[in-house]
């Protein structure tokens, strides 16, 4: 019986048996475990050798000198099947663990969507029995959508009235994020699975508009919440967030006073800020919860001289839980639920504040794409050119998409002021006469050219323009409308000593343009890249000047089927040895699709 065990251990993961053919079916070639040791060793530096590799290490071991050249090549095949069969059950237990996730986030929608259906079919049995009793009956069919209760509206200053606001945000933030206090549609072409982004909907028929998602990521509760609740650093439309004041909240929850200040889309509206209280606590079963609520009451605030630029939007109930996943992992939901006071816009740019699939895009889609692309720089996965770090190269295009929306905003309190015009209504000059552009949040960079920066800045609708062409084009046909000149002066007056750009494969364009990549996110809608134009002079006077002109780029929607809300072509010079830390001016482009046959470009 000892031999029957010994013999089935051997056809395991051991190595101490292995099967010749040739000899009779119940013989088997057994092995020491010294030998076992020796081999071990050699498969790890050679899986698989050849003949001659065999014969070789028959010799040079003679621990190993009574196997058969033949039994040792048995021996190898017969490990790597071993070493095959367990990355392949490892890869299977991986996928079993995200499927097993993603079909419990399938079964609570399923839940959610049949006690839809319940309160739907409620609603309309009630409406037509009011429409029998009366033929004058008013529809209060929408009655159910979630509005801020009456004592919203309190003293931020009094503890006690904000414990109260941050419970009630609480209650409402669970019922949109799970249930059904508003009515969700599901956006086309966002499919449920274990590697998409996640179940991204819709708000319908609700004041201000929403955005509800869920998917699974890779990282555990707490470093979800700590990422999103960064805001900053994901969401490149926010311009600023300060915490004013926080205090515990009596259950090991936490609230917080936030002022959070947000870019504009276009040189044609104002920007949005935000007076919002935020709340933080742990659930019974372990989720976390971070939720998020205006406040519109008489106490705290920001002063009215920092505020006076921008348009007071309100934040309805929003936020994020999160749900620890069997096996490691986190399940994710994010409601975004504004109002982001759209009359006072163009009427031609309201859908840019009454689209709630611009507020998915802009925000619910890119926190849980910037937490997936943070789970695998973390795991390791993604691996990117010049041996930079991947949050390294993520800080670039934060800088350069930060640094194009200080320009188009053109805030007071950074240095801007207007210059004037040329007469056309939305081109606009505007100098930083404190010489400071703004690249992180952190530090700006200052430059002691007379006059400051310069910016002009234009906008202009086109019409029947797909907005994945124009982007394209003017990334791939640079010589057709860059002035060269102005580029090679800032590459020049930027000079550094760094690492340079070895290993890059090129793409060549026209105009003696050469585009090399540095890296992307995670769906590939956003490219950074460096961009090489030769035998460009960097000025008039000076020839025997290097003649390649390097520019930073930031590349968002080129692809035909991208969808998004707004597509960019965003660089800034560089030299061709560029450190972690060199300057950045951006210049660019953002097209904004309004509707299928009009776009917004500037």
């Amino acid at each position: 019986m000892a031999a029957a065990v010994a013999m089935r251990g051997g056809s395991s993961d051991s190595g101490g048996f292995d099967k010749v053919p040739g000899m009779d079916s119940g013989k088997y070639v057994r092995y020491t475990p010294e030998q076992v040791e020796v081999l071990e060793r050699l498969y790890i530096d050679c899986p698989k050798p050849s003949s001659s590799r065999r014969q070789q290490l028959l010799r040079e071991c003679p621990i190993l000198s009574n196997i058969e050249p033949k039994q040792i090549k048995v021996w190898f095949q017969n490990r790597r099947c071993r070493d095959k069969q367990r990355k392949e059950s490892s890869r299977l237990q991986a996928v079993n663990r995200k499927l097993t996730a993603m079909n419990k986030l399938l079964m609570e929608e399923n839940e959610r969507l049949q006690k839809q259906v319940s309160q739907l079919v409620h609603e309309n049995a009630h409406m037509r029995q009011q429409l029998q009793n009366t033929s004058l009956a008013n529809d209060t069919s929408c009655e159910s959508n979630v509005t801020a209760p009456p004592n919203a509206i309190r003293d931020a200053s009094n503890p006690s009235g904000l414990l109260a606001i941050a419970e009630e945000t609480f209650t409402e933030f669970l019922s949109k994020a799970t249930g059904t206090a508003i009515d969700w549609v599901q956006m086309p072409g966002m499919k449920p699975g274990p590697d998409s982004v996640g179940i991204v909907a819709i708000s319908h028929g609700c004041r201000g508009v929403a955005a509800r998602a869920c998917g699974l990521v890779n990282l555990e509760p707490t470093k979800v919440i700590e990422i999103l609740k960064d805001r900053p650093s994901w969401f490149r439309d926010c311009r600023s967030l300060e915490v004013f004041t926080m205090f515990p909240a009596g259950n090991g929850g936490t609230i917080e006073l936030i002022y959070m200040q947000m870019y504009a889309p276009t040189t044609l509206v104002p920007a949005r800020d935000f007076w919002t209280l935020r709340y933080t606590t742990t659930m019974e079963d372990g989720s976390l919860v971070v939720c998020e609520r205006s406040l519109t009451g008489s106490g705290g605030g920001p002063n009215a001289a920092s505020a006076q630029q921008f348009v007071r939007a309100e934040m309805l109930p929003s936020g994020y839980l999160v749900r620890p996943c069997e096996g490691g992992g986190s399940i994710v939901h994010i409601v975004d639920h504004l109002d982001l006071e759209a009359w006072s816009v163009p009427e031609v740019l309201r859908p840019l504040y009454e689209s709630s699939r611009v507020v998915a895009q802009k925000m619910t889609t890119v926190a849980l794409r910037h937490l997936r692309q943070i789970a695998q720089e973390t795991s390791g996965e993604v691996v990117y050119a010049l041996g930079r770090q991947p949050a390294v190269l993520r800080t670039f295009s934060q800088r350069l998409s930060r640094g194009f929306n200080d320009a188009i905003s053109g805030f007071n309190d950074d240095g801007w002021s207007v210059m004037g015009g040329d007469g056309i209504e939305d081109v606009v000059v505007a100098c930083n006469s404190t010489k400071k552009i703004r690249n992180n949040s952190n530090a700006g960079i200052t430059f002691g050219a007379p006059g400051g920066i310069i910016c002009a800045k234009a906008s202009m609708l086109l019409q029947s323009v797909p907005p994945a062409v124009l982007v394209r084009f003017l990334r791939e046909h640079r010589s057709e409308w860059a002035d060269y000149n102005i580029d090679a002066y800032l590459a020049s007056s930027l000079k550094t000593s760094a690492c340079s750009l070895p290993g890059l494969r090129p793409m060549r364009f026209s105009g003696g343009q050469m585009i090399m990549p540095l890296a992307h996110t995670v769906e590939n809608e956003e490219i950074l890249e460096v961009v090489r134009l030769e035998g460009q002079p960097l000025t008039h006077d000076e020839a025997l000047l290097s003649r390649d002109i390097h520019l930073l780029q930031l590349c968002t929607g080129i692809d035909e089927k991208s969808v998004g809300s707004s597509f960019q072509l965003v660089f800034a010079p560089i030299d061709e040895h560029f450190p972690d830390d060199a300057p950045l001016i951006s210049s660019g482009f953002r097209v904004i699709p309004l509707d299928m046959k009009t776009v917004k470009h500037h």
